[in-house]
């Protein structure tokens, strides 16, 4: 659960509250994620080791990347000693502020464009500073090309770093936002066709460990008003493993036992928790699929309350047929 909600995951009473709603709902393992600055604001670090104790498993101003370079240091040197891992949202703010991709087609359509650069220099920075502290560190949704090379050169070095992708960033480019609708419209943007392809390269090489959804949740009142307008987000979480099996498999750039890594056993991993795998003795979170199933993306029968996703009408191979969580089924199509 990322932390960027109304108001904020910055405290432990916060913390206490969303791990009481999972129990409630008692539907998924629900593991919070507390922000690293109080408010998301970049201006006061957040009680860290509080939030540790409450059971945050990791920390992200998510949304919004920590500009100020002195707080993100003491970030990495508290992360260091709790033991935790800091996720960020690479883009630096001064660079921020557009609507989707820099480029031609954003100059099309009159769009003011959110750079690659902006991306890329916050996380070249990290990555100094995660040298300097030898911090845990989780790059959230990566969608450029240069962050992949980065991310490829920082690991060479053995630098504590993963990272992940989501499933628009290697299915579709800046082209989808042509008709002007804001279902395109997310945060980092849809980006070029040379980073897509980087990205997929990035994923089957083990530069990018973890297959994550970026699901953002928005209403139809939000989503309905015009791109510059609308704000950034979509949901996929209903159909990641059939976007990841046509962005990955379907491709030839994975197999079966590689993507279940990287959206299981990698992201269990980066958490340190004993999950994602079927080992003896690690809790029995299971989810069973027919990889052989085709079926049409249909939102208006989706369980979510939302409905601001790009992919309604696909057609898809592989789904999810059966969770179990800690040893108790909890969904059977």
């Amino acid at each position: 659960a990322m932390p960027n909600t109304h108001p904020p995951l910055d405290d432990e009473p916060a913390i206490h509250y969303v791990l009481q709603r999972g129990r409630q709902a008692d539907l998924a393992r629900v593991l919070p994620v507390g922000c690293i600055t109080k408010g998301r604001e970049g201006k006061e670090l957040a009680e860290m080791g509080m939030m540790t104790e409450a059971g945050a498993v990791a920390f992200s101003d998510d949304g919004e990347g920590v500009a100020s370079s002195s707080i993100m240091q003491r970030a990495m040197q508290y992360a260091r000693m709790l033991d935790t891992v800091l996720m960020q949202h690479c883009q630096d703010p001064d660079l921020a502020g557009g609507h989707m991709n820099s480029g031609a087609i954003a100059v099309r359509l009159g769009l003011a464009g959110l750079a690659a650069a902006g991306e890329e220099i916050m996380l070249r920075r990290d990555l100094e500073l995660v040298e300097r502290t030898r911090c845990r560190y989780h790059v959230q949704h990566v969608s450029s090309a240069g962050s992949v090379e980065l991310l490829r050169q920082a690991k060479a070095e053995g630098l504590p770093v993963t990272a992940e992708a989501a499933p628009h960033h290697l299915l579709m480019t800046d082209a989808a936002c042509m008709g002007y609708d804001p279902n395109y419209k997310m945060n980092p943007p849809l980006r070029s066709a040379r980073d897509v392809e980087a990205l997929r390269a990035g994923v089957a090489d083990g530069t990018i460990d973890c297959l994550a959804t970026d699901h953002a949740p928005h209403s139809a009142e939000e989503k309905e008003l015009e791109f510059s307008l609308a704000p950034f987000g979509i949901i996929s979480l209903e159909c990641a493993l059939g976007l990841y099996v046509k962005a990955l498999i379907s491709s030839g750039a994975m197999d079966w036992p590689a993507l279940i890594a990287r959206m299981a056993t990698n992201p269990a991993r980066v958490l340190r928790r004993p999950l994602g795998t079927l080992a003896v003795g690690c809790e029995a979170d299971v989810t069973i699929i027919d990889p052989n199933r085709r079926w049409t993306v249909k939102v208006d029968q989706w369980r979510s309350r939302s409905r601001n996703c790009p992919y309604d009408g696909w057609k898809l191979t592989a789904q999810a047929v059966t969770t179990i969580v800690a040893g108790r089924v909890k969904y059977e199509r």
